[in-house]
């Protein structure tokens, strides 16, 4: 009885109840450890089109196929849930951003690569994705209902951008060169340069 109150009745993946819950817990995880959680956002382009077109138990089968595709593709600990309607969620514990834009973009290929057999017929589908991460230091108490609105927001920039692609914050830049290997440059480059002319 507990699973079918958490299980969404159509996808087999966790429900919006469940959803809500688990993002909960993965909060508090990373005010405890210090571990960041990313949270995604995904969005069926144009899945009006494929009820109207195809019918809703096609878009049904749509879903169906849809959350199959997402287990395949993340990794056991990951979270996938369906929100509502075409929407879905995946919750990435133990996530940098850094390392969640690769997952969403796995994702977002997978399920344009796999289109749906209908009756010897291929139903192609896209999705918009759109990516938040709650990262415990420097950040104040974030809510879940916070972190879904981050989410969603970069959902409706990749949908307002042209759909089919993935959108997030600025990704953190990397810094290749150590201060060690700076301070040996610039005494090497640096102070040793005399000004010509």
């Amino acid at each position: 009885m507990s699973d079918l109150v958490r299980t969404d009745s159509l996808t087999g993946i966790a429900n919006y109840r469940s959803f809500f819950q688990a993002l909960e817990q993965e909060i508090e995880r990373t005010q405890r450890s210090g571990q960041p959680t990313s949270l995604i956002m995904l969005d069926i382009d144009f899945f009006k089109k494929v009820n109207d077109q195809w019918g809703h138990e096609v878009g049904n089968q749509a879903l169906i196929h849809l959350s199959s595709l997402l287990q395949q593709t993340i990794r056991k600990l990951d979270i996938p849930c369906r929100y509502g309607g075409e929407e879905f969620a995946v919750i990435l514990p133990d996530t940098t951003l850094t390392a969640s834009v690769p997952v969403a973009e796995r994702i977002r290929q997978g399920i344009e690569k796999a289109p749906l057999e209908v009756a010897g017929k291929l139903l192609k589908m896209t999705v918009s994705l759109g990516i938040a991460t709650f990262n415990e230091t420097g950040q104040q108490k974030v809510t879940v209902a916070e972190l879904v609105k981050q989410a969603d927001e970069y959902l409706y920039q990749a949908k307002e951008s042209g759909r089919n692609r993935v959108c997030h914050a600025t990704l953190p830049s990397i810094d290749i060169v150590s201060t060690e290997e700076k301070k040996a440059l610039s005494q090497l480059f640096g102070s040793g340069m005399t000004k010509k002319d």
